[in-house]
């Protein structure tokens, strides 16, 4: 295994630096999780950090982003993921099955733990990510051809990089604007839910490199 990703399994081991790394990237007004009830009344999902190397050994992990259509999510990024299904073991078998699905990447994946479960209350799930490595060279991703628009790159580099992290008034489905800060990278401005788990493994990060 590379020695950074050897580093990141290890740091996956310990305690999780959770809702304090998590909320520094969180829109304005979000609760915590305690304040949204009863959790097992929550649906249950999960997404997948894919950490590839490029043809010059960097590391990075796709991003999706949707298709205009009507709902809370429109055009939105995120990592490759999805609501659990009754034939998924677990969630980790939830974002494996889905990142086939998404972006087409099933083999030579080696699954290194789990971050923090982050709430989200616009839907109701509960989503649990997942750290995964893909040890294939040229990794070829296809996107969905109905839920994904364009597959992105994000480099553990960029997402180290402060100078990324924006703040912003964000349009909300339905109506209204939120500010909130945002990671914005190969054009793609990703904030929210996929923001805050980035944010925890950003934090992580930070203590390897």
């Amino acid at each position: 295994m590379h020695p950074l990703i050897n580093k990141i399994y290890e740091k996956l081991k310990g305690e999780l630096p959770g809702e304090t790394a998590q909320y520094l990237m969180a829109p304005e007004k979000r609760g915590r999780i305690r304040d949204y009830g009863d959790e097992t009344l929550f649906k249950l999902s999960a997404v997948l950090i894919l950490l590839c190397a490029d043809e010059h050994n960097e590391f990075y992990f796709p991003l999706t982003q949707r298709f205009a259509y009507d709902g809370i999510h429109s055009g939105q990024v995120s990592l490759p993921g999805g609501k659990a299904d009754a034939g998924d073991k677990d969630l980790t078998a939830t974002a494996l099955r889905e990142c086939e699905e998404e972006i087409g990447v099933k083999d030579n994946i080696e699954v290194l733990g789990n971050l923090s479960a982050l709430y989200i209350p616009v839907s109701n799930f509960l989503v649990q990510p997942v750290v995964a490595y893909c040890s294939g060279e040229n990794v070829l991703m296809l996107p969905h051809v109905r839920e994904v628009k364009h597959i992105g790159k994000f480099y553990l580099k960029d997402l180290l990089n402060e100078s990324i992290v924006k703040e912003d008034d964000i349009n909300l489905y339905g109506g209204g604007k939120i500010k909130a800060p945002c990671f914005e990278t190969e054009g793609l401005k990703v904030w929210g839910a996929t923001a805050m788990i980035l944010s925890e493994f950003k934090v992580i990060l930070k203590t390897i490199f």
